[in-house]
């Protein structure tokens, strides 16, 4: 688990490094400002899941439920949360109605709130 985590961890920094200059050049002519704005906070939260990851890929041991479960969350939340604003902020330019992913938006977002809450946890119990 400690593996899928740091490899996680960097593909997502790497995804959103390119997602974001893609964002910045190429989107910022066919996407209107509230579009972009939504595809940037996919790319941030992408990235902020990236640091979490590489530094609990390195932090914890995964030897209990409690440390595989705060990457996992993380991991799909990050995926949720994304990639479905990524498919909305693109869903006029595709032509198609994505609206439907509305609701995994915030799904992603609870996955990773559990994530943080379970880090925090892990923090608690183990004083470190």
């Amino acid at each position: 688990m400690k593996t899928i985590t740091l490899i996680f961890g960097a593909v997502y920094g790497m995804l959103s490094v390119i997602l974001g200059a893609f964002g910045a050049h190429a989107l910022k002519k066919i996407l209107s400002v509230e579009r972009l704005e939504s595809f940037e906070t996919g790319v941030r939260y992408q990235m902020y899941a990236a640091f979490f990851l590489l530094i609990i890929g390195y932090i914890l041991k995964f030897e209990t439920s409690t440390e595989k479960w705060t990457s996992i969350l993380m991991i799909a939340g990050t995926l949720l949360f994304s990639v479905s604003i990524y498919f909305l902020s693109l869903q006029d330019y595709l032509g198609a109605n994505l609206k439907f992913l509305g609701p995994i938006t915030p799904l992603g977002g609870l996955l990773m709130i559990l994530s943080w809450g379970m880090l925090i946890l892990y923090f608690a119990k183990n004083r470190i």
